[in-house]
Parts: structure tokens; sequence; C-alpha cells
């Protein structure tokens, strides 16, 4: 299917296309005027926040080798630790919601609703305290064990359901067709409908990953020493808070960014690797009732490879 085919609403007609127009440039004009405000206002003797001597430690090499790249190590430390176990407990979570065990399925439900209605801040505290009194997790282990936890429990659920939705949105046929070549309903969940359900939520499935990264910021209430806590500490020394924060959001874009990038790239091969199959020429002077049966006999060949 084109992609025109799959427009949602009707396109718009002339006099919609300049309406929508003039919105755009009446909005980019009132968002200069905010940015140019914001910056006057920043940039007032009285504030004296982007003056050079406010961008000068970014210059120095000591910044960034005592504070922005350990606190950026920090986050990608957290986040890529968080991301694969997030994953690989989604994708079971989502499996185990998805089977025909019901015993499974209920315990899976329940795990997912519990640790998704629970703030992942909360999530980190209480893994953290759990890490002192109960594990006995001590040194700069301890707050790196919080926020994973409390990364992993929180996002592991949300991909569970984003896995369990996108086997929802198969069409029914894909089932019935690996029930009509003899699959288990195991077989056919794994086989099939769970690959097609992860390259269609892959788009949500990357936004959920961002979230992670973004999220890894909220470790530093529990002593984790990640980007935003030690532009903090670069911030109180230097004196310099909002040039810091703006470096820190161009970094996080930056990462933000190139994951996506990456993301998009995967989903693209995955998909063209789907096409890549064409049939063969066709046989012109080729008997169509022997077609049919040689058709049919690689069929039952192929039927027989899976069982």
């Amino acid at each position: 299917m084109s992609a025109e085919a799959t427009v949602l609403f009707d396109a718009p007609g002339p006099k919609a296309i300049v309406r929508y127009r003039i919105f755009a440039v009446v909005g980019t004009l009132l968002l200069l005027a905010g940015l140019y405000f914001v910056i006057r206002g920043l940039a007032n003797p009285e504030n004296n926040q982007l003056t050079a001597e406010k961008w000068a430690p970014f210059l120095e090499w000591s910044s960034w080798q005592n504070y922005l790249i350990p606190g950026l190590i920090g986050t990608l430390q957290a986040a890529v630790i968080s991301v694969v176990l997030a994953i690989i407990a989604g994708v079971l979570l989502g499996l185990g919601r998805l089977s025909q065990i019901a015993v499974i399925r209920l315990l899976c439900g329940v795990f997912v609703e519990f640790f998704r209605a629970i703030p992942v801040l909360m999530m980190m505290f209480f893994a953290y305290f759990l890490g002192i009194f109960v594990l006995g997790i001590t040194g700069d282990a301890l707050p790196l064990f919080g926020a994973v936890v409390g990364l992993t429990f929180y996002n592991s659920c949300v991909i569970a359901e984003l896995v369990r939705s996108g086997v929802h949105s198969l069409p029914r046929g894909q089932r019935e067709a690996g029930y009509a070549i003899g699959l288990t309903p195991t077989q056919t969940l794994t086989s099939i409908l769970l690959p097609q359900a992860i390259t269609a939520m892959l788009p949500s499935i990357v936004s959920q990953l961002v979230v992670i990264l973004k999220d890894s910021a909220l470790a530093y209430n529990i002593t984790y020493l990640e980007l935003l806590r030690q532009g903090q500490n670069l911030a109180t020394f230097k004196g310099n808070l909002i040039p810091t924060l703006i470096v820190l959001a161009v970094i996080y874009i930056v990462i933000n960014w190139a994951l996506t990038r990456a993301a998009r790239a995967l989903e693209a091969r995955m998909r063209s690797g789907k096409r890549g199959i064409r049939p063969g020429p066709l046989n012109v002077g080729a008997d169509p009732a022997l077609a049919v049966e040689e058709e049919r006999q690689e069929e039952e060949a192929a039927a027989g490879d899976l069982r």
C-alpha cells in the first residue's frame, strides 16, 4: 500500500493550505519574539548570564574532565544497562501477557499494571534503600543499582504493553496462517507474530529508549553522579547556571538524535530485508496444472520442515 493511501484525513484544500501557512508564519514569529525576550532578559547586565566569562569554563579541559565527561559516562552507563534489561524483560513480559496459560498471563498482567503505575523516582528510592538494608550493597554500586532497577522495572512494563498491542494490531489471518501449517500457538507467536510486531512498534520502542536516557537524570536524587548532577556541580563552582543548562540540553539532544537516527536505519534495514525476496520469473510456456502441483508440493515440504 502506498503512502498516499494511508492518509487518515482529507487532504486540505486551497483555502485550508493558505490558512495553515498563515498560522505557521504567525506561530514562528511569536516563537522568535519569545526567544528574543528570553535572550534579552538573560543578557541583561543585571542578570549577567550570557557574557563571555560565563561560557569560558566550557573552553577549559578541566571542566570536561572533572565534571561533564564523568557525568556523561554515568548517564550512558545507567541508560545502556537499563535499555538492555528493559528490552529483555519487556519482551518476556509481553509474551507472558499473550500466553495461553492463564496463570502466567495473570501474573505478568499484575506485574505490568503494578510497576507501570509507580513513579520511576519512587522505584529508585525503594531499590536504593533495598540495596542498603537487604542486599548490603555499598559504594558507587549502590546508586547505580537504584537507578538501573527503577528504570528497568518501569520501562520494561511499557515495552511489554507495546509488544502486546503490536501483536494484537496484526491481521487475524497471520495467526490463522500459522495454525493452518501446523504451528502451535507458541510457535505462531514467536515465529510469525512477534517479529512483525516488533518491527511495527520499533518507533514507539525507540521513543521509550529515549525516555530511559532522559529519566536517568532522576537518579541524582539518590546521589548518582550522572550528567545533570555533574552539570549542577559545575554551575555551582563556576557560577554559570544558565550556560551550563544550555550545554547539557545540547548534549542530551545530540545523544537522543543519534539514537533515533540509528533506530530509523535499523528499522529501514529490517523492512527492506523483508521486501528482499522477490518471486522468480514467470515461465509462460509451462503447463498451469503442473505449476499448481509443483507449488502444492513445495508448500507441503515447507510445512513438514516447520513441524
